[in-house]
Formats: structure tokens, C-alpha cells, sequence
């Protein structure tokens, strides 16, 4: 059974190549504290398909290049793809639907202006004795 890694893709400049960040987590042997570690793995994408962001599955294979060892097997999930519609707006006609997406940002309250701070200067003068 060969191996199966699913990763993000985090390079595909080089043709028909991909690099894949694959994360697990590890225990410290004496501290006990779990930390990810990222490891990079090439894979050979034959049609070019997959693009920066996406999330794929590789399959182990025989040396394609003298560092490529993977192949792409299946795109599970393209980047930016993913838009699920929160629970809060679910339940809404379609009019406020598009109110609550085209929402600004507050604007400020009155009296919370925030001015530049200018530097305090010692108006008296000191007498030096």
C-alpha cells in the first residue's frame, strides 16, 4: 500500500511540479509539549492543475526526478473555493441577506477623535546655580 499524504499546495512555479506542505503535530520526548512541524514534499502534476492554496492528496510512486517521489492523486479542495454561508444569515430573505453583506464598518463615535500626540516641551526655564 503506498503512501497517501494530504497537504496544501504551497509552490507550483516549476512545470508540471508541486510543492506540498504537509503539517503533523509531535510530542517533545522530555517536555511533553506538542509543536507542528511542516514537511515539503514534491509531486509530479501531470495537466498542471493544481494551483497555490489548494487542498490535495499525493500518493507515493516511483522516483519521477531526483526529488520528486510523489504524484498528485486528487484535488480535494480548491482554494477560495470553500465559501459556506454562516448559520447566522441562513434563515433570512434574500433582501437582508444582501444588506448584511454589503454591511461598512462603524464609523467613529463622537468625542473619540484621535489626534497626533505632540511631545510635552518644559516651558519654564531652569536657572542654572
Amino acid at each position: 500500500m503506498p503512501q497517501v499524504i494530504t497537504g496544501v499546495v504551497s509552490s507550483d512555479k516549476a512545470d508540471k511540479s508541486i510543492v506540498v506542505s504537509a503539517a503533523r503535530r509531535q510530542t517533545h520526548p522530555i517536555y511533553r509539549k506538542q509543536y507542528k512541524t511542516l514537511t515539503k514534499y514534491m509531486a509530479h502534476d501531470q495537466a498542471n492543475e493544481a494551483k497555490v492554496g489548494d487542498l490535495v492528496r499525493i500518493t507515493a510512486c516511483r522516483p519521477t526526478s531526483a526529488r520528486k517521489r510523489f504524484k498528485l492523486t486528487k484535488i480535494l479542495e480548491r482554494a477560495g473555493a470553500a465559501f459556506v454561508e454562516s448559520d447566522a444569515t441562513a434563515d433570512l430573505p434574500e433582501e437582508q441577506k444582501s444588506e448584511v453583506r454589503n454591511l461598512k464598518p462603524a464609523e467613529e463615535k463622537p468625542g473619540t477623535k484621535t489626534e497626533p500626540i505632540t511631545p510635552k516641551t518644559n516651558s519654564k526655564k531652569e536657572k542654572i546655580e
